[in-house]
């Protein structure tokens, strides 16, 4: 018989084992097998500071203009309507979707994309947050159309059917189906085991996590594909009756002053659901197309990025009771602090 003349094999038979290193070569193993390596925003060195900078920035304008919008409607009585209590639910989601994506990002920037690692569980949260941030975008435009229709359509009746009671159990309903659908979603991925621990896109995500499996993904593309065009298609289905009947209503009217108000706001309403469809689309073209590849990994940051961004500033100059809170409220905060200083 052959003697085996590997270094396994004279090592086990030349040097005695100590334990105490066997067991932290298994943990290092164990550990490493928990990092995955991912590629992040993919900059130059040149442009990682300018980079830094303006998501920096970009981040800081997210957090004070979405929380000052919720801390405002929840300090003025007067804004205590179903329509600014509802667009509560969109603000806190666009605190959370750029939370999720933005820090991490930022606190990369600077890494060289080969050591730049993220630990399995955080990239499961982190894609989890990811769409939960996408689908909760859809079921609160969605409730937030329909409250506009009940206003608009039926006025006589709005007081009765838009309750407080009302308002709590629309914004749960938005919140817990995109819940649903995404924990099961994510399920499926980490129900998988990884051959793979590489990923080439900024942030983790459903694609992200079952691309690491060499396992069969049918069953991942049927139910992603499946609850992607249910929750797209009652989203887009939705909106557009609900503003078809609206704008109907509003040409059919007689009071001018009323029917231009009514409009605006809805304006207001499609052009915040438009610029997220957008951003939503875009990556998924550009994906499509290999020398549009980088390009769409940008955009796909963008969509956390972008709707946050814009939202509080549409609704904060169409919305005209409360762009005038806004103003009254800091300036009534300029008039406290100078007589502090007095």
């Amino acid at each position: 018989m052959r003697e085996s003349t590997s270094p396994l094999a004279a090592g086990a038979s030349h040097q005695p084992q100590d334990p105490g290193s066997s067991i932290c070569r298994m943990e290092n193993v164990t550990f490493n097998a928990d990092l995955i390596s991912i590629e992040g925003l993919k900059v130059s060195p040149q442009a990682s500071i300018p980079a830094f900078v303006i998501l920096l920035l970009i981040y800081i304008f997210i957090m004070v203009s979405n929380i000052t919008l919720v801390v405002l409607i929840a300090l003025e009585k007067s804004l205590h309507e179903p329509m600014y209590l509802l667009f509560c639910n969109m603000s806190v989601n666009d605190v959370f979707g750029a939370t999720t994506i933005i820090p991490r990002l930022l606190s990369q920037v600077f890494t060289p994309v080969t050591e730049r690692y993220i630990h399995y569980i955080d990239c499961v949260v982190q894609a989890f947050a990811t769409h939960f941030h996408a689908g909760t975008s859809h079921t609160v435009l969605m409730i937030m159309a329909f409250d506009r229709y009940v206003a608009i359509c039926n006025p006589l009746r709005y007081a009765t059917i838009m309750t407080v009671r009302m308002v709590v159990k629309l914004s749960v309903a938005a919140w817990a189906v995109a819940f649903i659908s995404v924990a099961i979603l994510l399920g499926l991925a980490i129900r998988l085991t990884r051959c793979r621990r590489v990923i080439i896109n900024p942030f983790c995500d459903n694609a992200s996590l079952f691309k690491l499996s060499c396992q069969n993904l049918l069953i991942n593309h049927i139910y992603g594909l499946a609850s992607a065009i249910l929750i797209l298609g009652a989203s887009i289905g939705s909106i557009t009756l609900t503003y078809l009947k609206v704008a109907f209503v509003c040409l059919r009217g007689y009071n001018k002053v009323l029917n231009s108000r009514a409009l605006q706001t809805c304006a207001t309403h499609l052009a915040v659901y438009l610029i997220m469809l957008v951003a939503s689309f875009s990556p998924m073209i550009m994906h499509r197309r290999p020398e549009w590849a980088d390009h769409g990994k940008v955009a796909s940051v963008l969509f956390h990025v972008i709707p946050p961004a814009i939202n509080p500033i549409i609704y904060g100059l169409q919305c005209k009771e409360l762009k005038q809170k806004m103003v009254s409220f800091f300036h009534n905060k300029n008039t406290d602090a100078e007589g502090l200083q007095k």
